[in-house]
């Protein structure tokens, strides 16, 4: 069935379950969240064992890799992130996952290497990374700590998501658009491309190809599998190679219990024929005419031998094996199992039976009404189909008082609303219902809402719904939220908070996004073309302590570091301390904090040991009020209006004159042609073309400017270009104030209060700044500026540039300075 090999000496050391039985070892079933299909290097099928080199899936939550014909068969044993109201339980075990380790992987018991590249070896806990052999991991104690990101790690315990109608991609805010049209119906996918080697064996005249469809619903769907056997095969022969073929375990005695019927054309009154068919049981397969079509199913019985899974009510035991015949109801088997587990005293009210499908991609759930009688059940069961018969599993659980409730967060709505106008436009856009859907939180300044749904279908309409709604010309969006139970977070826990921007630095936000959700916890990681940073902070609003990673460059930290400012009146934790993964061009304030000049494929892993190890530091930040007080050009007789002040937030730096060009022309070149500007050093190419266009520029920005420090004029030598530098770093890592002392200013540091004023004479003397020949020429050192603008000239702040009418800019400190975090020095111990 797996393909699993072993020497015949070391069998009896055999533990590792066969694909076809490890469903009955899962003690609570959670369905996988596969991506597209992808082209995974060096990694194993968890079903068949086999390398995959053609487009195979992969958990987007857990290490699961499967090929396209295996899916079907992959077993629900995903990590669970959160709690959802089915089997909960505190406390974590382990969540072992076998192979694709590195070579190098070392057992944690024996401490020999249990990795290899070439089989399917070793095991791994995918909450806390411990590796073992197969053999060893069942020695190893079941609670799971978290390992060394234990601290870093949302536990799972505490975030709830209430998730029934919404697929997995949704409830981890994974984006669609990579999704391709591949997950139509993987069954018949399944059965035509598994079937395409059997196919061709079968010209040679000694074998025939039977189409076989398993049960009612196959017939339905019209899915069915070609199989490839002798012409002279019994019934019995086929049916077992069916089985296999779909990973279904078979002994003799459940063998004798299928029954294998022929079907010449399918028609609709298909299921009456069949049952008079059953006495063509025995003989060979082959006759004069090949029959188009087999269905195969299993026989009803009279007396059934169930399992019943008690899940967390009792540790240590798996299932609870009951003889129930045609009285059985589910109130009846509920009473026999209570005394098997040890719960006799307790009523029968406090029990429910739960009928599970597990499949890979869902998990189904049906309450059974204490009535039913269980063996018209499972002849329901059987006659769809022999393999749902294998995922269906029976559960106890204790009735609770399990509330509905999803939260949702719908952005892209007009600002500055009150709660009431914010739910007039839900009714006339979404004709949402009232007595099931409330606003549960406003956020006026970004136009966006928190609705609290108590109905699963009503949330899955308006999910929908949004994606096609434009209000004002403005598409809204929106994002299943889970809930933090922030009472739960054990004391010493400081979870992460990561917001990834998958545009930034050549497409590498998409496989760090892949390895942040693999070592925390999915619901801790953010995707920031999704609804921007606002749904993460606010999935933390309530959390006491945490810490914010940002992986994007300068202009995505700035992002971040703006919406904290909004909305941190908002939050418990009101100075998360931020680091930065940078993915950017330029990344100043990176290198400024050890972070790097850019991401180049370190193992995330360590990325986020040192960001435990990080030490905090402050910095100020700057707010920048313009005011243009002429009117805008191209007005007539010039009585129009001026433009209103806009103010901006500064983190790194604000230039005026030939810096701000530049930054100009490169923005025209990038939105001309976007799809050339995907890697660091072709940016920079373009910078440097740039430049030298604009070298035979004279200099006379001093007359078109004046410039007030502190309230005192200050007088501006002959200069192109005035740059005020917040961070010792200026465009991409050139020190522009330079490092030799001077009486005149104090040493600048990134939490003095202080800006420093500087000033380059053109394209050549920044050349020189770059390749760190020359400094800038230093003009003042201060904590407020006024500049006066007497024509219009180009400026910007932190890399986005534009054209600014004459008028008055004003800059100074903006509120309280913002936590960072710094790389600590000391090389990690070994």
């Amino acid at each position: 069935v797996c393909n699993f090999m072993s020497h015949e000496k070391c069998l009896k050391n055999v533990k590792i379950p066969c694909s076809c039985i490890a469903p009955s070892l899962v003690r609570v079933p959670v369905a996988h969240c596969f991506g597209p299909p992808g082209h995974y290097k060096r990694k194993f099928c968890t079903v068949c064992r086999k390398s995959l080199e053609s487009p195979a899936f992969r958990c987007e939550v857990c290490e699961l890799h499967v090929h396209t014909d295996c899916i079907l068969f992959a077993c629900s044993d995903c990590r669970q992130c959160h709690q959802d109201g089915h089997q909960d339980h505190d406390t974590y075990h382990h969540h072992w996952r076998e192979g694709n380790l590195s070579s190098s992987a070392r057992c944690e018991v024996c401490k020999k290497t249990c990795g290899s590249s070439e089989v399917l070896s070793g095991m791994r806990c995918e909450w806390c990374g411990i590796l073992a052999h197969a053999a060893c991991y069942v020695i190893v104690t079941p609670e799971c700590t978290f390992g060394r990101l234990r601290n870093m790690i949302l536990p799972p315990s505490c975030v709830q998501l209430f998730s029934r109608n919404f697929s997995k991609l949704h409830c981890f805010r994974i984006s669609e658009n990579l999704q391709t049209e591949s997950d139509e119906d993987d069954d018949v996918d399944g059965s035509t491309q598994g079937s395409a080697k059997d196919v061709q064996i079968s010209t040679d005249s000694s074998k025939q190809t039977l189409k076989i469809f398993d049960g009612n619903d196959a017939v339905k769907r019209n899915q069915f599998r070609l199989i490839s056997v002798p012409r002279i095969a019994k019934n019995e022969e086929v049916v077992v190679r069916y089985l296999v073929k779909v990973n279904i375990p078979v002994n003799e005695a459940q063998r004798r219990r299928l029954t294998f019927t022929q079907q010449a054309l399918l028609s609709d009154d298909v299921i009456n024929r069949n049952d008079a068919a059953e006495d063509s049981n025995l003989g060979a397969v082959f006759r004069e005419s090949v029959p188009e079509a087999w269905i195969i199913r299993a026989r009803p019985k009279d007396k059934e031998v169930i399992r019943i899974y008690p899940a967390w009510l009792k540790v240590g035991m798996a299932y609870v094996s009951l003889r129930v015949n045609k009285d059985s109801t589910a109130q009846t088997v509920i009473k026999e199992v209570l005394p098997l587990l040890g719960r006799q005293t307790e009523s029968l009210q406090n029990f429910k039976l739960v009928e599970v499908l597990m499949g890979s991609k869902q998990v189904q759930r049906m309450v059974l009404d204490n009535q039913e009688l269980i063996l018209n059940r499972l002849k329901d069961i059987r006659k769809t189909s022999i393999r749902q018969m294998n995922q269906t599993r029976f559960y106890i659980v204790e009735n609770s008082k399990s509330i509905v409730r999803v939260n949702l967060f719908v952005g892209g709505l007009p600002p500055q609303l009150s709660p009431e106008e914010y739910t007039n436009i839900l009714k006339d856009e979404l004709a949402v219902k009232t007595n099931v859907v409330s606003v549960s939180h406003v956020y006026q300044a970004q136009g966006a809402i928190v609705l609290e749904i108590s109905c699963f279908s009503e949330a899955e309409r308006i999910y929908m719904l949004v994606k096609d709604t434009t209000v004002n010309d403005k598409p809204l969006n929106a994002v299943v939220i889970p809930e933090v139970m922030a009472s739960k977070i054990p004391q010493n826990c400081c979870p992460l908070l990561v917001f990834v921007n998958p545009k930034s630095g050549g497409l590498k936000g998409r496989d760090l996004l892949y390895s942040f959700r693999k070592l925390l916890n999915p619901h801790q990681v953010f995707e920031l073309t999704n609804g921007g940073p606002l749904p993460g902070f606010h999935t933390f609003s309530k959390v006491p302590s945490f810490r914010v990673l940002v992986c994007g460059g300068d202009g995505t930290v700035g992002w971040v570091l703006g919406a904290l400012e909004e909305i941190r009146h908002k939050l418990v934790c009101s100075e998360p301390s931020v680091a930065i993964l940078p993915l950017g061009t330029g990344n100043d304030l990176g290198r400024v904090l050890r972070w790097g000049a850019g991401y180049s494929g370190e193992d995330p892993y360590s990325i986020l040991v040192s960001v435990d190890e990080a030490d905090d530091v402050l910095m100020d930040r700057w707010t920048i009020l313009l005011d243009a007080e002429e009117p805008a050009e191209g007005a007539e007789n010039g009585i129009a209006d001026p433009e209103p002040p806009k103010i901006v937030q500064m983190n790194n730096y604000c230039g005026l004159g030939i810096d701000a060009e530049l930054s100009l022309d490169f923005h025209h070149a990038r939105e001309e042609e976007p799809g050339k500007f995907n890697s660091r050093f072709h940016n920079k190419g373009v910078y440097v073309k740039v430049g030298l266009q604009k070298i035979s520029h004279t200099r006379n920005l001093h007359k078109d400017i004046k410039l007030q420090v502190d309230q005192h004029e200050v007088e501006l030598p002959s200069i192109e270009g005035l740059i005020f530098i917040n961070i010792p770093s200026w465009g991409s890592g050139a020190d522009l104030w330079g490092s030799e002392s001077d009486n005149r200013f104090e040493k600048p540091r990134i939490d003095d209060g202080l800006l420093e004023v500087v000033g380059v004479t053109g394209v050549v003397h920044m050349g020189q700044v770059q390749g760190g020949f020359r400094s800038g020429i230093r003009i003042a050192q201060g904590s407020y500026f006024r500049v006066t603008l007497l024509k219009p000239i180009p400026v910007q702040v932190d890399g986005e540039p534009w054209i600014q009418a004459p008028g008055q800019i004003i800059i100074s400190a903006a509120g309280p300075k913002v936590h960072m975090l710094k790389k600590s020095k000391q090389k990690q111990k070994k």
